[in-house]
This record gives structure tokens, sequence and C-alpha cells, in this order.
């Protein structure tokens, strides 16, 4: 693709060949947040903006807080893969999707940058505001792949973030005691579990069965809104922590 001017003011232009019309939609109304996975900022850059990768996203937020639009707004990216929200399976269509240089899981989960976070609030903030995109609609890579991602990861600064302006949070109920859910229970309890996170957004059975997909999901809930413990285990206070949530939303007050 060759130049086109950016969305984001300050954003340095380097197309990637990697997009396409999107589908169904007339503009995106999730934004969704990655970390890249690799061991070098410039690598990634580089890896998105190749044919041979087919993937893709809008921006690139560098650690030091330089900020790269690969793709305009107005097309579909390729970052989110096979992913789900809302019932809704073309998330790519539906997004706009922002890399986070950080190199992640594999490398132990390294600090973002405080320069770089004032970035991605910054852009963040105009993308929700340009499309009227709905706090609870900024979304993690993970929240819409469970289990088969993980980014941007349980060291995310989501509450920073939400300070900024950027998505939906409410603080997570104390980690205590009393009565939770695993792996191998069964039941209307379970069943009432799933359908609390099937109704905040989430891809999700509801079998009664807290089978191998629960526990990822419960997971990936933890890694955005309980960051202190990622278990996958529905204890008192994921549970508490997902009822304060749903209760908050503006469909529910």
């Amino acid at each position: 693709m060759s130049f086109f001017p950016a969305d984001f003011g300050r954003a340095e232009v380097c197309p990637s060949p990697n997009h396409g019309k999107r589908v169904g939609v007339d503009r995106p109304d999730i934004l969704l947040l990655h970390y890249t996975g690799m061991p070098s900022a410039e690598g990634a850059q580089a890896w998105l903006c190749t044919p041979e990768s087919q993937v893709s996203s809008h921006y690139l937020v560098h650690e030091d807080g330089r900020v790269v639009q690969m793709v305009p707004e107005a097309r579909r990216a390729w970052h989110a893969g096979k992913s789900v929200w809302s019932g809704e399976t073309d998330v790519n269509s539906r997004s706009i999707g922002i890399e986070i240089a950080n190199a992640g899981h594999p490398a132990g989960l390294p600090d973002f940058p405080e320069k770089q976070i004032e970035s991605v609030i910054e852009l963040c903030r105009e993308c929700v505001n340009r499309h009227g995109i709905a706090p609870e609609r900024v979304l993690a890579h993970s929240d819409v792949a469970p289990i088969r991602k993980l980014d941007p990861g349980e060291n995310f600064p989501w509450k920073t973030l939400h300070q900024g302006g950027v998505g939906h949070w409410v603080e997570a109920a104390p980690i205590g005691g009393g009565r939770f859910f695993q792996r191998g229970d069964k039941g209307q309890p379970v069943e009432a579990l799933q359908s609390m996170l099937s109704l905040y957004g989430y891809g999700i059975e509801i079998s009664g069965e807290f089978c191998a997909q629960t526990e990822g999901v419960v997971a990936a809930f933890q890694r955005h809104f309980r960051q202190a413990k990622v278990d996958g285990v529905a204890d008192s206070s994921t549970i508490e922590t997902l009822h304060r949530l749903l209760t908050s939303l503006p469909r529910f007050t």
C-alpha cells in the first residue's frame, strides 16, 4: 500500500500491505490491544509490514512513545485472528488494533515504560472518541481469543488507562477465602458463572460444566480485571469482580 495520511496526528506512517475492506460494519466499535511478543520493536514493525507475515495492525507504539500507523483506520487490519466477542466472530472488521512493543510472556513480562503508556492512552483516547467506542469494548487480545492468546498480559496497566479515560474498570475484590469453582465442577452455579461471562462479552459455552474452555475464559478475565492472581479458578474475588463490572455497565444501571 502506498503512503496515506495518518489518522493520529503525530503518528509516523509505515504502510503495511496486509489489510482489506471492513465487512458488515461502517466503522469500528472495538479497540483491541496487543503486545508484540518479539525481542525488538523494529523486528515487530518489519514483520507487521511484510506480505509474508499475513498479519498487521493499525498502530504500533514503541517503548519510547513513538507511534507508527501501518493501516488506515477505515481499513480492516489482520491482528485478531480467530476470535469472538459478544457473539461477533469477525473481530478484525469491527476493531482497531494497537500493538504495544513489549517482549511479553516469553521474556518474563517486562514492564511497559511510562512514556509508552502515556502514548497508548493518548492514542486510545483519540480512537474511542473518533469512533464512539464504548469503554467496555476496549479489550485485550486475550479477551477475544482466550487460551490461544495471552496478550497484552497481566502486567498491562489497565487501571492506569482507565484513569486516563480509556476502558472499563472496577477495583478487583480482595482475594480471600470462600467457595470457588474449578475444572471438573458441574451444576447451576457454574452455569450462572458462564452466563455472567457471556453477558459481559466472552465467547463461552453455557454448559454448566467447568471445562477447559471455561478455565481459559476465567483466566483471560483475571488477566484483564483481577491481575493479582491468574489461575483460571473462579474464586469469590473473581466472581465478585465480574459482578461489579456487569452492574457498572450502562445497560444495567
